[in-house]
């Protein structure tokens, strides 16, 4: 029995209207960067000028291409941890301790980002207090809180495809004579590797647009994109 057309009609319907209500803002926000007056209100005509200003503006610069350095260093370190810390989570259902270590995995997913902030501060200044590292506060710390909390992130993506993983495959490639080493590089990570990417992409992004933990551990010399 088919459905009427009405009833199909309204999910694309909704669909498009979520989508515009999304991205409208975004597009708006583009066009209007080209806009030669001050006003974002008033359009005066179409104009680079902004762009050109921007590029001019050393400060922003430094900035930006400070954060995309972190953000691509966060976001690789995270990857190789978030991958072993998930693997684990996945793979090993019962050892001492894996309530603590999986708390402690999950903790940067449901922390607020205030208390994940002045928590690695507070790290931070005792560390310097007790062994005189780190000296100041910079890059260095910036990458250090991003990768804590960004490798979460990795880890939940990697475990959760893990799960769905049929390993049937990985034990045919033992039974042929491979030894796990050889079976994770052959069989494992090409599988898993658009879990590993989502994971990459998603610290990345994290990283690039934190704005309150960065406050927290950066220095005076360290200021970021969103900061």
């Amino acid at each position: 029995m088919k459905s009427p057309a009405g009833t199909s009609l309204l999910p694309r319907l909704m669909l498009w209207l979520g989508l515009s209500f999304l991205y409208a803002p975004m597009v708006i926000l583009v066009v209007y960067s080209f806009n030669e007056s001050r006003l974002v209100t008033v359009w005066a005509g179409f104009s680079t000028r902004w762009y050109t200003e921007l590029m001019q503006d050393q400060q922003m610069m430094s900035a930006a291409g400070r954060s995309l350095t972190i953000a691509f260093l966060s976001a690789s370190v995270a990857t190789v941890l978030g991958t072993m810390a998930g693997i684990v989570m996945a793979r090993w259902k019962a050892f001492r301790g894996r309530t603590l270590f999986s708390g402690l995995i999950t903790a940067p997913l449901v922390m607020p980002d205030v208390i994940i902030g002045l928590s690695l501060l507070l790290l931070f200044v005792s560390l310097s207090r007790w062994i005189g590292w780190p000296e100041t506060r910079g890059m260095l710390t910036i990458w250090i809180a991003h990768v804590t909390f960004c490798t979460a992130y990795v880890a939940v993506v990697v475990s959760s495809r893990l799960r769905d993983f049929d390993r049937s495959l990985e034990e045919a490639a033992m039974d042929l004579g491979a030894n796990r080493v050889r079976t994770f590089l052959a069989i494992t990570l090409p599988l898993i590797s658009p879990a590993l990417v989502a994971g990459w992409l998603l610290a990345f992004t994290l990283s690039l647009d934190d704005l309150v933990i960065a406050s927290f551990v950066s220095g005076p010399a360290s200021t970021t994109l969103p900061m």
